[in-house]
């Protein structure tokens, strides 16, 4: 079974780990969000790619679900006794390693599909991460500023340093309409027997990678069934604040808005969360198959569960 998922940083990775281990012999794609990505340092930082490499390789702080494991903090520590910043961003000395890999890769002439196939060559996360685009994009927020007027932050300063304290006024992925997908994104995307949308956020990580130009559209085309799992539980995120970037672009903070959203020209299935079970009617009405499982990942066999359901829908719909 060849699977194509997309996926942002924590939720997709540990939705991915599920997945493998829910069906251990299938051949899994990852694209990954990009638009996270933030030079720092001089160094090209890679948040969402890091996290799945990570994860599935055996490294990640599995309580932050993201960084290294028996990170230390000397580097950091340094640039600080300089005055060099950002401090709220927190590299540790083992993810230093990656950055500098990667930058120098890159400057080398590689571009961020090949380096990130190196990189994996360390890890071995056991599915192929293919990076959404080799082209830059940022994703930044627009804000309101203290003057009265609106500023753009990196969407990193507006999730990490601000914490998503202030109201998200819009959320522009800069350079995305001349971004190319990476080799590799489309044709595993026409290939594949089953995609996946994991409880990823729909608007900063799986929405960034559909709207680099080309991708939605492959999506939308293929010939496999296309299933998502609902971020939103309860009428609340599962994890960090997608109810802030979803008021951005006016999506309500429910599974049903959210399927909604996606819309059925690109979901076939949509699983939501029992507490949720009132609106698999809704979404059925939208056009989209739904069922309500448990969505919580408290741990690896939780997530296959959900995996497994997630599966079991696509074959549903091909049906």
């Amino acid at each position: 079974m060849r699977i194509v998922v997309l996926a942002g940083g924590i939720g997709g990775a540990r939705f991915l780990r599920g997945l493998k281990s829910a069906v251990p012999d299938a051949d899994i794609t990852v694209i990954g969000n990009t638009g996270d990505d933030i030079h720092l340092f001089g160094l090209k930082v890679c948040p969402d790619l890091d996290t799945v490499m990570y994860t599935l390789g055996g490294g990640i702080h599995e309580e932050q679900g993201w960084g290294r494991a028996d990170e230390s903090f000397a580097v950091k520590e340094e640039l600080a006794a300089y005055g060099v910043g950002p401090e709220w961003f927190g590299l540790g000395d083992r993810d230093f390693a990656t950055h500098i890999v990667r930058t120098q890769m890159i400057a080398a002439g590689y571009p961020l599909s090949a380096v990130t196939e190196a990189l994996c060559r360390r890890w071995e996360p056991g599915v192929r991460l293919l990076p959404m685009s080799d082209d830059r994009v940022e994703t930044h927020v627009l804000i309101d500023a203290p003057d009265g007027t609106r500023k753009a932050v990196h969407f990193q300063e507006y999730w990490v340093r601000l914490r998503a304290s202030v109201p998200a006024r819009a959320i522009v992925p800069v350079g995305a309409e001349q971004a190319k997908p990476a080799p590799g994104v489309l044709e595993a995307i026409a290939a594949a027997d089953v995609i996946l949308f994991p409880p990823s956020n729909p608007v900063v990580s799986v929405g960034t990678i559909l709207g680099v130009p080309g991708i939605r559209e492959a999506v939308a085309d293929a010939a496999a069934p296309v299933v998502g799992l609902s971020p939103i539980v309860g009428d609340a995120p599962v994890r960090g604040m997608a109810d802030k970037v979803l008021a951005a672009v006016g999506v309500e903070s429910t599974a049903a808005a959210v399927a909604r959203h996606y819309g059925p020209d690109l979901l076939d299935g949509w699983l939501v969360d029992t507490v949720d079970a009132g609106a698999v009617a809704e979404v059925a009405a939208a056009g989209i198959r739904c069922r309500a499982v448990p969505l919580m990942m408290t741990d690896t066999e939780a997530t296959a569960a959900m995996a497994a359901e997630a599966l079991t829908l696509a074959e549903e719909v091909r049906a």
